[in-house]
C-alpha cells in the first residue's frame, strides 16, 4: 500500500526512474564505496524532463478541478522548474506564465537565451524577465503575474518556486522513496545514504517522509543545499516535511535529526559554480558521461565527491545520489568549459586537475 494512494496523479513522467550503478566514478573515488544514481533526469519525454514533473503530477489534477486555464510561475533566468511548468502547460493545453527573475549574479552574453528558457519560451510561455535578486520566499513578481492573468479575464492557477511550497508540492518525492524501496528489494540490498540537491525544498522533503514511512533508522538523506541560505531553506524543508507528513498520514512527527542539509557546497553564490563544482561536473562527465549542471546537480555531485574522499561514508558504503536534471542551464556557462576539448586524452588522472586539493 502506497501512502499516496488517495491522491489524483496525472501522468508525466514515464513511470519509475532507473538505478544505475556508476562504477567507473565508484574508482575514481578510491573503490571503498560504491556509487549509484536513481535518474530522475530521464523521468519524462516532456522537454527534458527533471524532478519538478514529479511534482507537478500531483499538481495538475488540482488545476484542472479549479478550471484553471493559465499556469503561473516563478523562478531564475535558467530555472528548470520554470521550464517543467511550461512543458506541463503545454502537454495539458494551457496557457503559461513564468517569471525570471535575476537571482543568479552570471552576466554570460546569451544566459537568457539559451538553456532553460529558450525551451520554456519555444513551448509557448509567456516568460516574464525581472530585475530581482535570489530568495526562495514568496515573491511580489509572481504575485503580479497572477494578478496580471485576471486583470486579462484568465483564470489562473499558481505554482510557487519549485512547486515546494504548494500544500501537494512533496507527493512526488514521497513516491521517488516508495520505488527505491521496491527497486532495492530486487536488487537485494539497501542503500545507506540518499546524496540530493536542496534549494526551495519539497524534493528532500518529500524523500524525508517517504523513507520516514518505512521506519529506516540506518538510512540518511543528505541535502547539500545550493541556496546559499541555509537557514532559510532549512526551515522551510522543516514546513514542507510537518505539512507532507500530515497530509499523507504519516503517523508520526519526523524527528529533527531526519533532516540532514549540508550547507559545505553552496559557496559562492547560488547559481555560481567554484572550481570544485566545475571539476565535479567533469569528473562525472568523464566516467560516467553523466551531465550535471553547475546550479543544482554539479554542487551535489561536489558534495558527494568530497564527503567520499574525505572519508565521511563508512567502507563498504552503498551510495544513491539523486539526479534531479537541470543539464539544460550548462549552456548557459559555457565558458567555463570553453578550453576542456581534447583533455580527456590518456588515463583519468592525466585527463583532470586535481579535485578538491
Amino acid at each position: 500500500m502506497s501512502l499516496l494512494d488517495k491522491f489524483e496523479r496525472y501522468p508525466l513522467t514515464f513511470g519509475q526512474t532507473p538505478i544505475e550503478h556508476l562504477p567507473r566514478l565508484s574508482a575514481a573515488l578510491g573503490g571503498k564505496v560504491q556509487v549509484y544514481a536513481k535518474r530522475d533526469d530521464c523521468n519524462s519525454g516532456l522537454a527534458m524532463g527533471g524532478n519538478k514533473l514529479r511534482k507537478l503530477e500531483y499538481i495538475v489534477p488540482d488545476a484542472l478541478r479549479a478550471g484553471a486555464d493559465t499556469l503561473v510561475s516563478i523562478g531564475g533566468v535558467q530555472s528548470n522548474h520554470t521550464r517543467m511548468v511550461a512543458a506541463t502547460a503545454a502537454k495539458i493545453g494551457m496557457k503559461c506564465v513564468v517569471i525570471q527573475e535575476k537571482w543568479v549574479p552570471h552576466y554570460d552574453a546569451v544566459y537568457d537565451r539559451v538553456g532553460n528558457i529558450l525551451l520554456t519560451r519555444l513551448m509557448g510561455a509567456d516568460s516574464r524577465l525581472v530585475d530581482d535578486g535570489f530568495d526562495i520566499g514568496i515573491r511580489k513578481s509572481w504575485q503580479d503575474a497572477i494578478q496580471s492573468v485576471i486583470d486579462a479575464g484568465g483564470k489562473p492557477y499558481p505554482i510557487p518556486a519549485g512547486a515546494s511550497v504548494h500544500k501537494l508540492g512533496g507527493l512526488g518525492y514521497v513516491g521517488f522513496a516508495e520505488e527505491v524501496a521496491r527497486q532495492e528489494a530486487e536488487f537485494g540490498f539497501t542503500f545507506d545514504y540518499i546524496i540530493v540537491c536542496v534549494v526551495t525544498g519539497s524534493t528532500q522533503a518529500g524523500m524525508i517522509v517517504g523513507f520516514a514511512a518505512q521506519n529506516r533508522a540506518d538510512r540518511v538523506v543528505i541535502g547539500i543545499d545550493a541556496s546559499g541560505t541555509p537557514e532559510q531553506t532549512r526551515a522551510q524543508v522543516r514546513r514542507i516535511v510537518d505539512d507532507t507528513a500530515a497530509l499523507v498520514e504519516l503517523g508520526r512527527a519526523v524527528r529533527e535529526d531526519e533532516i540532514v542539509i549540508n550547507p559545505d557546497y553552496a559557496y559562492p553564490a547560488y547559481g555560481i559554480p567554484s572550481q570544485a563544482t566545475n571539476d565535479a561536473i567533469r569528473l562525472a562527465a568523464r566516467t560516467e558521461a553523466m551531465i550535471t549542471d553547475p546550479v543544482y546537480e554539479g554542487k551535489s555531485m561536489q558534495g558527494l565527491i568530497d564527503l567520499t574522499r574525505k572519508g565521511f561514508f563508512p567502507e563498504g558504503s552503498k551510495i544513491l545520489y539523486a539526479h534531479l536534471g537541470g543539464a539544460p542551464a550548462i549552456n548557459g556557462y559555457s565558458y567555463y568549459y570553453k578550453d576542456d576539448g581534447g583533455a580527456a586524452k590518456g588515463g583519468l588522472d592525466d585527463a583532470l586537475p586535481p579535485l578538491f586539493p
